[in-house]
């Protein structure tokens, strides 16, 4: 029977893989910061860049599934590269030492910025924040290490809170949904489980050395898809348009005061077309997205609106953001 080690097994992703691969009958370990909250695994509460943490995940693995990482919004630019490029390191050298023979790295979209699409696995990287920069690096050392790189676009599903609770929340108020500019671009989404599927194509197929974007096919634009969800949740909400450039400004400069829970990426990327092409990963690992990017929105709605009253506090995306000077939106709109 094969083992997984997963790193960041208690996060949004590293969760959903955990249980599908204990109910397939894998034996499973993971490494997190938090604990797992799933049965049937070996969980380990440490930091990716302790070394006999590492090695103790990497020991007797088949396969190494990397999923930790360091949010921008959760952390300082230093601590993001500090996690997401030293901790990648420290987890490929035990890897090493262990004789892991597959390793999947799971990078992100943001890794492309803001170029036109389509984005494809030859488009040069251009990120515009740190965390961008430390995952491009990740990714190279990954590379080196024979291993597969999967790039996704937002991933999205039951579990899945974050920025999307704020905007859950606003729809199960009924109050206006904000957006940058007309809300005509198009920004590709991806459930989760999808996601899920790819990792473990990618663990079994003899894919080393490749990066696969990974992404919906079925999606629409910012608007519409917004809209879509307030039906979905009977909601009174309407979408606003608000001018794109002053509104970026106003984000930007609420960021920097720390009164805004927003990314760089969040408000930059926000009226732009964020689309990658997936057909690389159709090819290589036979991979085909099964649901929509309004599938994967109206799952994660409804499942925050079952257990948003249980949500802990904080900065991860599994837990419920602080809205700060966007609730403003409550009282204004």
């Amino acid at each position: 029977m094969e083992r997984w080690a997963v790193s960041g097994g208690s996060g949004f992703v590293g969760l959903h893989l955990v249980r599908r691969l204990v109910s397939e009958g894998f034996r499973v370990r993971s490494l997190d910061l938090e604990p797992l909250p799933a049965a049937g695994a070996e969980s380990l509460v440490g930091d990716v860049r302790d070394a006999r943490a590492a090695r103790w995940l990497c020991a007797g693995a088949d396969v190494l599934i990397h999923a930790a990482a360091a949010l921008p919004s959760a952390r300082s630019d230093r601590e993001v590269r500090s996690v997401n490029v030293d901790g990648t390191a420290t987890l490929l050298g035990a890897a090493s030492s262990a004789g892991v023979p597959r390793l999947v790295f799971l990078s992100s979209a943001v890794v492309y910025g803001l170029q036109d699409p389509p984005l494809r696995e030859d488009t040069a990287p251009r990120p515009i924040d740190a965390y961008g920069w430390a995952k491009v690096a990740a990714e190279r050392l990954c590379l080196v290490r024979g291993g597969v790189v999967l790039r996704p676009a937002a991933v999205v599903g039951p579990e899945r809170v974050g920025v999307f609770g704020i905007l859950f929340e606003w729809v199960l108020e009924g109050r206006r949904l904000l957006v940058l500019g007309s809300g005509q671009n198009r920004y590709q989404l991806l459930v989760v489980d999808d996601l899920v599927d790819a990792i473990m194509l990618a663990a079994d197929r003899p894919v080393g050395g490749e990066i696969l974007n990974l992404g919906a096919t079925q999606f629409g634009t910012v608007r519409q898809e917004l809209e879509a969800l307030a039906r979905h949740a009977r909601s009174k909400s309407v979408v606003r348009p608000l001018p794109a450039r002053p509104a970026r400004a106003a984000l930007a400069l609420l960021g920097a005061a720390r009164l805004s829970p927003l990314s760089r990426w969040h408000y930059r990327s926000a009226d732009r077309d964020i689309v990658l092409d997936v057909e690389r990963a159709r090819k290589v690992l036979g991979w085909s997205p099964r649901r929509s990017s309004a599938d994967a929105l109206a799952e994660a709605y409804d499942w925050y609106a079952a257990h948003r009253a249980a949500l802990p506090r904080g900065r991860s995306h599994r837990e419920a953001w602080p809205e700060r000077a966007l609730a403003l939106n409550r009282r204004l709109l």
